[in-house]
């Protein structure tokens, strides 16, 4: 097994890799923010690709595939020896329906949700504790955040979850929770593209001691050598790429002028254009981790080089300067 650098998630937390795997994707096609069709037999081999390469955490959610991401990450440990599993990240509070798989999901942190969606992933994931457990989204039942944070602290002191977070929370979001007990972790977008937390959120959870875990560092896909104006416009049909701002005129032309910018950096570092902008975001202090999808043991193989990858000041100047240039995004360009 590889060593990769780690680093430690917030103040008690665990040493995690520099890069997660992300099981979005293995979640499948067919509902509401599908990526398309995936095979779960390359989900789990790309999973057992990252493990056996030296990621040691991996992140999933309830809602990816309505349950079928976790059923496939359970599949995947189970053919890991015990003492080299991963740590298991997941997310509640989204309630789905089996009638409508297209349907937009509600945001729901109700506590009795809370606790039994915590249940359900634990028996999906075949596994006795949750390592990492978040909130996806702020809930909008109208239920104060502290009532579904102190459900979540209990599921800690009952041993169901090791260390409890939130994903997608702003700084007003997070001072609740804090008042309540520690926020272990937060997970928010950050990319080249999407760098508005690089100015609020990050700073803050650096200052309380609360690890940062990114997701979507390669703005979903459109950050990699591979992606281009005829790839967008051939995604399947349930693909939530579709509908994604950043992968429509005007924004993709401009994201992928960015992604050509870093081509440059990617060659003088021997990496892909993906490795530079997953080492992007973990050059920014405050920054533990980064999850990085793969749909195929291959695609891990192009992104796991970000781990050890070290942008120089010069790097992160010209990066700065490419972001400037081709009006890619919003938020701030360097990190501070």
């Amino acid at each position: 097994m590889t060593t990769l650098p780690r680093r430690k998630l917030g103040t008690t937390g665990p040493e995690i890799t520099t890069v997660g795997f992300g099981a979005w994707a293995a979640g499948g096609g067919g509902w509401a923010f599908a990526w398309g069709p995936q095979d779960d037999a390359e989900s789990i081999a790309a999973i057992r690709h990252a493990v056996a390469k030296g990621v040691n955490w991996i992140d999933s959610a309830a809602v990816y595939g309505y349950g079928h991401s976790e059923v496939v990450v359970g599949r995947a440990l189970a053919g890991i020896p015990a003492s080299e599993r991963p740590l298991v990240f997941t997310k509640c509070g989204l309630r789905w329906n089996d009638q409508d798989r297209m349907a937009m999901p509600a945001r729901d942190s109700r506590p009795t949700r809370v606790r039994e969606e915590c249940e359900a992933s634990l028996r999906r994931l075949g596994v006795e504790t949750i390592d990492l457990y978040q909130f996806h989204w702020p809930d909008e039942t109208g239920t104060p955040v502290e009532d579904s944070w102190g459900e979540m602290l209990r599921l800690v002191a009952e041993g169901k979850v090791r260390w409890p977070g939130v994903s997608n929370f702003a700084v007003a979001l997070l001072d609740r929770c804090e008042r309540v007990g520690h926020v272990q972790s937060l997970q928010p977008p950050f990319s080249m593209v999407r760098r508005d937390v690089g100015g609020a959120e990050v700073p803050w959870c650096s200052a309380h001691g609360t690890g940062v875990v990114v997701y979507s560092p390669m703005q979903s896909g459109l950050l990699t050598d591979s992606f281009s104006v005829a790839r967008a416009a051939a995604l399947a049909p349930d693909d939530w790429r579709r509908k994604s701002p950043q992968h429509q005129s005007p924004n993709l032309e401009r994201n992928l002028a960015l992604r050509d910018a870093l081509k440059p950096i990617a060659a003088k570092h021997g990496a892909s254009t993906a490795a530079v902008a997953v080492a992007w975001t973990l050059a920014w202090p405050g920054v533990t981790g980064a999850i990085v999808g793969a749909r195929s043991a291959e695609q891990v193989d192009g992104w796991l080089p970000a781990a050890t990858l070290r942008l120089d000041a010069a790097n992160l100047t010209a990066i700065a300067a490419a972001i400037a240039r081709t009006g890619a995004g919003s938020g701030p360009t360097t990190p501070a």
